[in-house]
């Protein structure tokens, strides 16, 4: 990272033409799917493997690719009004804090005009964690975003692979084929 930092201008034309390209080509790089997962103690009991939490390590050049891609999905769904006001999950300016203000106002008002409410809870804190990749490019698709864009997504979901990495042992690579990629959940 450092060394991009201090290259950023002479880097910057080049890997412009190299997103550019990639994009409408839908080739992406074999690196930039790759990921080595680690990981990291949080705390507790060392012994605890429920003590540590895994991190994803992967190529920067790709992972900028991603928040470009990723800002163009956003944006495209915004433009469609695909997601709706009351969703707060993973959107910008919005949290777990501004969904339960959201709520309390709306039981609070139900309750002062005297209305019945019921609360149902749901813990959907892994739910991301098994989205069929498959299932993920078809709801893309039916939300008409572009074909490059699409074409893109789906080449990189397609290479996709991580493989942990514990003090400097490697396991063998494993295709990930279920998950939203790091930056969209």
């Amino acid at each position: 990272m450092f060394i991009l930092r201090e290259l950023a201008e002479a880097l910057t034309k080049p890997l412009c033409i190299i997103y550019q390209q990639s994009w409408l080509t839908g080739e992406v790089p074999v690196d930039w799917r790759l990921a080595n997962v680690m990981p990291i103690y949080k705390k507790g009991r060392k012994e605890d493997l429920g003590n540590y939490r895994p991190v994803s390590l992967t190529s920067v050049p790709g992972k900028v690719m991603e928040k470009i891609i990723l800002s163009a999905i956003m944006q495209h769904i915004q433009d469609n009004q695909a997601i709706r006001p009351s969703q707060h999950g993973f959107m910008k300016g919005r949290s777990c804090l501004t969904n339960l203000i959201s709520f309390y106002d709306q039981v609070t008002r139900l309750v002062d005009e005297g209305k019945a409410v019921d609360v149902v809870y749901l813990d959907f804190s892994k739910a991301f964690d098994t989205v069929s990749h498959s299932i993920l490019l078809e709801h893309l698709d039916a939300h008409g975003l572009d074909g490059h864009t699409l074409h893109w997504v789906k080449n990189w979901l397609d290479g996709l692979a991580q493989r942990v990495v514990v003090n400097g042992v490697k396991c063998s690579w494993w295709p990930a084929t279920s998950g939203v990629p790091q930056y969209w959940g």
